[in-house]
């Protein structure tokens, strides 16, 4: 059985996955992926067909979210959950059609619309429909950069969407997407169109996204957050989810559990709203590509609620204690049930056992399993500073212009996105460490871990390292960018004494590009390499075009952008 996989920046050779996933995917796995995304580009044909008729289905749309988010790189590694979401779309697309039938809606005649293969030929049926079907070299890239940053859009509108925050608007932007890569005559040029479009949508959708978060959390704040244990058994949360977070932390409350964030949740500590909790104890090691070693000394439970999962080793001691929701997956883990919207909306108040209300999901196993663990084991003492999102720094504004204008400070550094576990990734440290006292830097995702606890100090009381959040919360670095566009008066955002920096490592990242690419940001650097799933073709259009650009050594990258 073979696979072809080049989606991450981990993508083996810098090529592409074919034996097995760097990232532990297996190839059966990748196929039913493979699958399930061409199942849901049918179905968005159809829905866009609807749409364009007043009909769309909103259920649709939601599910189409769900089956795009559950694809991105380390979140769904449970084959039969997938097959489950291929049977959801391929019975949705019918529904889909029938209703098109009975208002006489014409659809394309397109083999992503008449797809539907038995249950027992999904992995057969991978053959005709995976990455490389599509033979053009230039057209498959075009088309899965658009594909990729979909993806990520996707994963910060079902976040939102959990919060009880929608935009029709970004539904049929994706599904617009997603039909249009499906069009056996799209050139390269309504292609490179598509791909800002999709740009656009990221930027909707980390909007939207910090909409939701904000009126239901909070701006955040300038937070301390401890990185030392407590006394009592703990639930470490990883992922990106806030209202998995908060409904943890409401049944969680008096029972002598403590609640710890890991890698891509640290955020969580930044919202006013969490901060009432007192068993709501800090922040537990380090970046998503650690938690092998760290899960085993922590000792109580994890809970997935996104993605950035490392399939654990056979013999780890910790794979009894995983946990996963939402749109994550593991073999052999216990999946979390997602809540009922509707039986929350007709019973909001109602409480049916164990103090869990109508419409939550029931996290009760969980914190029954960690009643009957140790404490964690303490891996770090300290503290670590973030919560500088755009409302707290453009709070900060005359202070900051006021730095830049006196000359203490010469330059800001995007350093935002992804970290990963290959030992290129050093060079992000090393940059870090390099910068001149002068500089700042501004970030935002798991990224921040290859520097953010290193001794870098401040400028007149302003960190050097400002930390606005989770990968979605790269929105905050556009806003400080724009706010200080207008503070300074310049006509492009491009004026300003910013350089971008940006790692990346799977999907979310590739949306923050595609957004930053959409609001017109050029000369971006792109590392630790640049994707693999870019031609050689349509690289030279991104350099020609944008001004996107690799990293090379620290040393010469300071001389360059720095200097």
């Amino acid at each position: 059985m073979e696979m072809f996989c080049f989606q991450c920046q981990e993508a083996a050779g810098g090529k592409g996955c074919t034996i097995q996933g760097v990232c532990g995917k297996l190839p059966r796995t990748a196929e039913l992926m493979d699958v399930l995304l061409y199942a849901v580009r049918g179905e968005a044909i159809v829905n866009r067909a609807l749409r364009d008729k007043g009909a769309a289905e909103e259920k649709a749309s939601r599910q189409i979210i769900d089956a795009l988010f559950s694809t991105i790189t380390n979140a769904n590694f449970d084959d039969e959950a997938l097959k489950m979401r291929i049977d959801k779309a391929l019975s949705m697309k019918n529904e889909l059609i029938g209703t098109a039938k009975k208002r006489s809606i014409g659809l394309p005649s397109l083999p992503e619309v008449a797809f539907h293969p038995a249950p027992d030929r999904y992995e057969s049926a991978a053959e005709r429909v995976g990455v490389l079907s599509m033979e053009n070299e230039d057209i498959r890239s075009l088309k899965q950069m658009v594909v990729y940053g979909v993806k990520g859009a996707a994963a910060y509108t079902e976040h939102a969407l959990n919060l009880g925050f929608a935009d029709p608007d970004i539904f049929a932007m994706i599904e617009n997407a997603l039909a249009e890569v499906c069009r056996p005559d799209i050139d390269a040029d309504a292609l490179t169109a598509l791909v800002l479009n999709v740009g656009e949508c990221g930027v909707k959708a980390m909007a939207l996204l910090d909409k939701a978060n904000t009126t239901t959390y909070g701006n955040p704040e300038i937070t301390k957050v401890n990185i030392g244990v407590g006394k009592n058994p703990g639930i470490l949360v990883s992922g990106h989810d806030l209202k998995d977070f908060e409904e943890l932390l409401e049944q969680t409350a008096g029972t002598g559990v403590d609640v710890y964030t890991h890698s891509e949740m640290l955020p969580a500590h930044y919202y006013p709203a969490f901060k009432k909790y007192p068993h709501f104890v800090g922040n537990y090691g380090n970046a998503w590509w650690r938690q092998r070693e760290e899960f085993a000394t922590f000792n109580g439970p994890i809970l997935f609620t996104t993605n950035c999962i490392v399939p654990p080793l056979k013999n780890a001691t910790y794979a009894g204690r995983i946990y996963t929701t939402g749109s994550s997956g593991l073999p052999g883990a216990t999946h979390i049930p997602d809540r009922q919207d509707g039986l929350k909306a007709a019973n909001a108040n109602v409480v049916f056992f164990d103090g869990i209300t109508a419409g939550e999901k029931d996290f009760s196993a969980l914190i029954a399993h960690a009643k009957r663990c140790a404490p964690p084991t303490e891996i770090e003492q300290g503290e670590i500073v973030g919560g500088f999102a755009h409302k707290q720094v453009i709070a900060l504004a005359d202070k900051v212009v006021e730095a830049v204008k006196s000359g203490a400070i010469r330059k800001f550094v995007v350093m935002a996105g992804c970290d990963g576990r290959f030992k290129s990734r050093q060079y992000y440290t090393d940059f870090a460490e390099a910068l001149p006292k002068d500089t700042v830097i501004l970030t935002a995702g798991c990224a921040k871990y290859r520097y953010n606890k290193l001794p870098l100090g401040d400028i007149g009381g302003i960190p050097r390292v400002l930390d606005a959040g989770q990968c979605n919360d790269s929105y905050s670095l556009v806003m400080i960018a724009l706010a200080l566009q207008k503070a300074f008066g310049l006509k492009s955002v491009n004026d300003l004494p910013i350089v971008y920096n940006i790692a990346w490592y799977e999907q979310k990242a590739v949306i923050v590009l595609l957004a930053l690419l959409s609001l017109g940001i050029t000369n971006i650097h792109l590392g630790p390499t640049l994707p693999a799933f870019l031609s050689p073709n349509v690289t030279k259009v991104l350099v020609e075009k944008f001004g996107i650009g690799g990293i090379s050594d620290v040393g010469n990258d300071m001389k360059n952008w720095i200097q």
